[in-house]
């Protein structure tokens, strides 16, 4: 069972922003410690899937961001989906908040977006915790890989209990973004192979055992090109976060403590 999230986090203001005519809905506790963390949620879902570790951040004093992404929650539709202007939104985001520096944690789609945050603008980043993120084709010789398993009986349990909590992110998702997103995962990115020796913060990779979404090969890749990387591995699905909560919470946090 989940323990509920108290209404510090579920019930802050919602603002929006917009870039580039679209408009980014976000929730800021405002107040904390230390460099503000930014949490970006994956594809489908919204903001509100961080709410039991953005309790968790606040109440060890730190300052939480967490936008929901174009196409998601309360955040507009928009034509275009492609996967940098998700990056560019929450880069946006952290320059319109006057954020000199951040630490990122970002869900598969999410764990994209700021990873294009980092390479763009690596001295903005002073921790980057990547989730689950399903990396680009290098070149066209390659196929899509990924784990395959039948989800555990409590990670459907958390699954259905999300949605139960949560009906909005289903109903607000743009599903559109569907098959974009399915064509640029398909689609070679090696300018984001390339990019990667730009990060400079120190980097954390979880990834989930079968039924998770990142190829074991291509991450080898990355942990050798990310200059300061670590991966951690956990024996659940695509959503740790989610269905290992705890053991997601043992690793980040002490990740992100404030030096």
């Amino acid at each position: 069972m989940t323990t509920p999230v108290t209404s510090e986090i579920v019930d802050l203001t919602v603002t929006r922003a917009a870039f580039d005519g679209v408009q980014i809905a976000y929730r800021d506790s405002a107040v904390g410690a230390g460099t503000p963390v930014v949490l970006v949620h994956g594809m489908g879902g919204d903001g509100h899937t961080w709410d039991r570790f953005a309790h968790a951040l606040v109440r060890s004093g730190r300052r939480v961001i967490v936008p929901d992404l174009r196409g998601h929650g309360r955040s507009a539709h928009t034509e275009s989906y492609l996967f940098a202007e998700f990056g560019a939104d929450v880069l946006n985001l952290c320059e319109r908040l006057g954020l000199d520096s951040v630490d990122l944690v970002g869900h598969s789609l999410g764990g994209y977006a700021v990873s294009c945050v980092a390479q763009e603008r690596p001295e903005l980043v002073r921790r980057l915790v990547i989730e689950e993120c399903p990396m680009p084709l290098r070149s066209g010789d390659e196929e899509v890989k990924l784990t395959r398993r039948f989800p555990t009986i409590p990670e459907l349990w958390h699954a259905t209990t999300s949605l139960i909590r949560h009906p909005r992110a289903v109903l607000a998702f743009d599903r559109s973004m569907t098959r974009t997103a399915l064509e640029q995962f398909r689609k070679p990115n090696p300018e984001w192979w390339d990019r990667l020796s730009d990060i400079t913060a120190p980097t954390l990779v979880l990834r989930g055992g079968p039924g998770g979404m990142v190829d074991p090969e291509k991450l080898a890749i990355l942990r050798t090109a990310v200059p300061n990387c670590a991966v951690a591995a956990f024996s659940c699905g695509h959503s740790i976060h989610r269905d290992r909560y705890r053991e997601f919470e043992a690793t980040v946090l002490p990740f992100l403590a404030v030096n």
